[in-house]
């Protein structure tokens, strides 16, 4: 086994053993702003499709924003690999593992991206390979990724029994109906978030939400 695959092997079992820690840790202990959450019985009186979806990614909000909050700046350009997996040229995305930065940037680009597509606007070009907008600094992407979270909370919230089986076209998990870009929308923080919280793991930080007493989101940076 050369030293690539080694490298590999050890970062995705360094990810499954973080994965299996934030996720017994976050069930466990939830962030205390979600402690007060309404039962399923009182949910269910008055749920509509928007609320299911903004109870979703309510939650990934606070996994994706707090984690790049807690990614100290010097760290922002670390890159958990070599660089360029030789041999490998991604169907979507870049041919080399993200920097911490790059997938802050990548995860705002895209909330954009879906927010757009669902309320039948033009959508942001290339944000698989980091997008049009120029936030580089921690301080540009935190408010890029904030607002990113703002604009798709909102497309969220139009969704409803009526509209959410409509056509929604685009390069971004496109062709799709309301419904389907709305799932999209949730699995892709999540599954960036896991990334992410590998990065953090790696430089010897506990994700905010793994901790058992998860802080609050700033609102300014």
């Amino acid at each position: 086994m050369n030293s690539t695959a080694l490298l590999r092997k050890s970062l995705l079992s360094l990810f499954a053993f973080s994965l299996f820690c934030h996720v017994g840790a976050s069930a466990a202990r939830p962030p205390a702003r979600f402690s007060q959450e309404p039962t399923a019985a009182e949910m269910s009186k008055k749920e509509t499709v928007a609320a299911a979806f903004l109870r979703g990614i309510k939650f990934q909000e606070y996994q994706v924003r707090s984690a790049a909050e807690a990614m100290p700046e010097d760290k922002y350009g670390y890159r958990p690999a070599e660089g360029k997996f030789k041999n490998e040229k991604p169907q979507f995305g870049p041919a080399e593992v993200r920097t911490f930065a790059e997938q802050v940037k990548h995860v705002a680009c895209s909330n954009f991206a879906f927010a757009a597509e669902l309320d039948g606007q033009k959508p942001p070009e290339g944000c698989d390979k980091g997008g049009p907008s120029p936030a580089k600094t921690r301080k540009e992407l935190l408010i890029y990724l904030r607002d990113s979270f703002v604009a798709i909370r909102k497309s969220l919230g139009a969704i409803d029994s009526k509209n959410m089986f409509d056509p929604i076209e685009g390069p971004y998990a496109g062709p799709n109906t309301r419904l389907g870009l709305a799932t999209v929308v949730i699995w892709h923080a999540a599954d960036h978030y896991g990334q992410m919280l590998l990065y953090l793991r790696l430089n010897g930080i506990v994700p905010p939400a793994s901790r058992a007493n998860p802080p609050e989101l700033q609102d300014k940076y």
